[in-house]
């Protein structure tokens, strides 16, 4: 392995993690979080003693940096379940500390179990990690059994003090889904936009997702949701096709002449009322819509300019807007309840989104609403409960060596021990700063092992520096420097979405000031807490040099599951060419097979989130100094990926003109689909083992279809969509094979 790859890598990613990004502050929510600190802090300090106020301090703080986590979990749950995970690793490490072998020994199991939580989503692998933390901290304040019951008690009460103050203390009720949501529609304006000047424009689905993601609630929570974030997600998701098949040159306008110079005109007028829908959920108001973009979003007097597949597609635009309209002339302050199907005003029916919104595309005439009701539905969030054996049997998926995770929790339990006997050889009385401070760093991957280690150092550095001066030259007594550590808690907390370096600054100021107030010395604790810092970072990267888990040679893995998931998309959508009026029914007693429109549902779904795994796994590739043999060059990588989002694009494209339930079957179609169906399990393993894939089968389809259709004046746009995909289908085949 050469030297220069290395020196570039930790360059770049010293330049990332040292990078300050602009981020939207919360100032009430972190004074929110700070007062949770302030009082747990000043109770203890005032009711007992210095050192029960620096263990019952950890509590608060790290139950409010729980609740700062991206996850769409309610707030309150999150603080309690790390106020009670925390509580958990003190008293188990206080039972232990007095044998110090056996101590080590689990502090390398926890350490292992937390490195296994990531497995779970970020949310647990960042409070798993507090927990390692705190039980480094509080076990080195002497105490009595009884007393190590009652420093897990006064840690437990700091995250009840969190919860309680988000539930008396609420600031922007469902400010995040809000945000989520608007986020998503804003997207779909943006694409809108983009799109009129370039029919080709491609589109991140992240904000679909995210936006899905945040309709997940609890029971209790769908009934008090507004009515605002139970419908709009579904618009955002069914103007998307629509408007990329309306400006694709192939199934919709030509690129010049007055058709398109109509469709840049109700491209524009709909990015205005998506973009008019996301200000109102974003501020919890009334969808005010310009008349001069409803206007746009008329047939003209003088009659349809569009003609064929872009008529179509412009009067399901209208139909969108449509629904918008009706949607707007609800007040939002009205609790949620779900609207009947909206209202189709040509001759394809609406869809509805996913299970919130029914999940399959409502089976209704033209200007026509369903006899009863649609019972009250919501995409479901599982309980705590619930999750529990979803988490052990991740825990066992992820126990092999080939998984990355467990690759993580390993290394994680041997530097944490290895850091922790260093520690107690060394002279200084705070050596648990070293794996403390590994604990906090080191993530399942690289890059971002290597960008946090560099921002822990140079943070801490800044942050001890600054308090250690002011220590210095104010002398603070224990109530001052409570305070101050409050105040550096509330910073912390403020700007934690603007870079790493940033809150390690922050949290060596709070150390500095907490530790102030137990009596530690400013010299001390500044020395100390510096060159420690130094050495459980640099343990940290060096772990990731010497036992690493690199994510390059997972990229031909992930590009396999993404094609698997895309092409599942494709045969779902030709399928309902192929037979629009769905399976016939089964077996009494036996479950109705699903349609064809709700397959189309499910793999897109799937798609998105395969594609997702290859955008992360790509980019911490991109920034890792190895290249393996028989894995996917950058070039290749970015070919592959460029065929792959033209198959789903295309395919996108066809989802916007699927058939009515009682139209005429296609048997091109169903030879296409069958032909797809057959070649994609061989296709999905030669991408996996580096072969190139063989498409003739689909080929020899495609031109069985063209005969068919030989005698028609046009193509179909389902043709002329496979024509498409086929051609994309052999780019990523050139593209997988070098």
């Amino acid at each position: 392995m050469r030297v220069l790859p290395w020196f570039r890598a930790f360059g770049e990613t010293a330049r990332s993690g040292l990078s300050v990004e602009r981020a939207k502050l919360t100032p009430l929510i972190a004074l929110r979080a700070a007062a949770g600190v302030a009082i747990i802090v000043l109770v203890t300090l005032s009711l007992g003693s210095p050192g029960l106020a620096v263990a019952s301090a950890f509590g608060a703080f790290s139950s409010g940096v729980a609740t700062f986590q991206r996850s769409w979990r309610p707030r309150p749950v999150l603080a309690l379940c790390a106020g009670a995970a925390l509580a958990l690793s003190t008293f188990v490490g206080y039972l232990v500390v007095a044998h110090p072998a056996a101590f080590v020994l689990l502090l390398a199991a926890w350490a292992f179990a937390s490195g296994l939580a990531w497995g779970l989503g970020p949310t647990a692998g960042v409070v798993a990690s507090s927990t390692v933390a705190c039980m480094l901290v509080t076990v080195t304040l002497p105490t009595t059994v009884l007393g190590a019951l009652v420093h897990a008690l006064l840690i437990a009460a700091g995250g009840c003090v969190q919860a309680a103050l988000i539930v008396l203390v609420p600031v922007r009720p469902w400010g995040e889904r809000r945000d989520a949501l608007a986020d998503a529609l804003a997207a779909v304006s943006d694409y809108a936009r983009r799109l009129r000047h370039d029919p080709g424009a491609s589109f991140d689905p992240k904000p679909l997702m995210e936006a899905r993601s945040a309709a997940a609630v609890t029971p209790r929570q769908a009934r008090r949701r507004p009515r605002q974030l139970g419908g709009y997600r579904g618009l955002a998701e069914r103007f998307r096709p629509v408007l990329a098949s309306l400006a694709d040159p192939v199934v919709g306008a030509p690129m010049v002449g007055r058709e398109r110079d109509r469709v840049r005109e109700l491209l524009q007028a709909a990015a205005t009322v998506l973009d008019a829908t996301a200000r109102a959920v974003r501020r919890g108001e009334r969808v005010r819509l310009p008349e001069d973009a409803l206007d746009v979003l008329q047939v003209p007097e003088t009659g349809p300019v569009l003609s064929g597949p872009a008529r179509k597609a412009a009067m399901r635009l209208i139909a969108l807007t449509q629904d918008a309209v009706d949607a707007a002339q609800e007040p939002v302050e009205v609790t949620r309840s779900l609207p009947l199907f909206p209202r189709a005003t040509w001759q394809m029916p609406a869809r509805p989104d996913s299970v919130e919104d029914a999940d399959v595309y409502a089976d209704t005439e033209a200007d026509a609403r369903p006899a009863q009701p649609v019972p009250p539905r919501h995409l479901s969030q599982p309980s705590l409960a619930v999750l529990a054996p979803v988490a052990l049997r991740t825990f066992r998926r992820e126990l092999r060596w080939s998984s990355p995770v467990c690759r993580h929790a390993l290394r994680v339990a041997a530097v944490v021990a290895a850091s922790y006997l260093l520690g107690k050889a060394l002279p200084p009385e705070h050596g648990y700063w070293a794996p403390l401070t590994a604990v906090m760093v080191m993530r399942p991957d690289f890059s971002r092992t290597y960008e946090r280690g560099v921002a822990r150092v140079v943070g801490t550095l800044f942050g001890v520096g600054l308090a250690g001066t002011l220590t210095a030259l104010a002398h603070p007594p224990p109530y001052a420097s409570a305070v101050l550590a409050v105040a550096s808690a509330g910073c912390m907390y403020l700007l934690m979405r603007t870079g790493y370096a940033i809150t390690s600054a922050c949290i060596g100021a709070y150390v500095v000031f907490l530790l102030g107030t137990a009596g530690s010395t400013w010299s001390q604790t500044v020395l100390e807490r510096i060159w420690l810092t130094a050495l459980g970072g640099a343990l940290a990267m060096l772990s990731y040099a010497l036992f690493p888990a690199w994510e390059t040679p997972q990229l031909r893995g992930r590009l396999a599951d993404w094609l698997e998931a895309t092409g599942s998309y494709t045969v779902a959508v030709f399928d309902c060419f192929a037979g629009p009026a769905g399976p016939a029914a089964g077996v009494v007693g036996t479950p109705a097979p699903a349609h064809p429109y709700r397959k189309v549902r499910e793999a897109l779904l799937d798609t998105r989130a395969a594609r997702q795994e290859w955008d992360q796994t790509a980019t911490r590739a991109g920034a890792e100094p190895v290249r393996h043999r028989g894995g996917l060059s950058r070039r290749s990588a970015s070919a592959a990926q460029s065929a792959m989002v033209t198959l789903g694009r295309v395919t996108m494209l066809l989802e916007a003109h699927l058939p009515d339930r009682d139209a005429e079957p296609s048997a091109g179609a169903a030879d296409y689909s069958e032909a797809v169906r057959t070649a994609l399990p061989d296709a999905v393993a030669a991408v996996r083992e580096g072969r190139t894939p063989d498409w003739g089968p689909v080929h020899d389809a495609l031109s069985r279809w063209w005969e068919l259709e030989s005698d028609r004046p046009s193509p179909s746009v389902a043709l002329r969509t496979a024509d498409l995909l086929t051609d994309a289908a052999e780019d990523l085949a050139d593209a997988a094979s070098r």
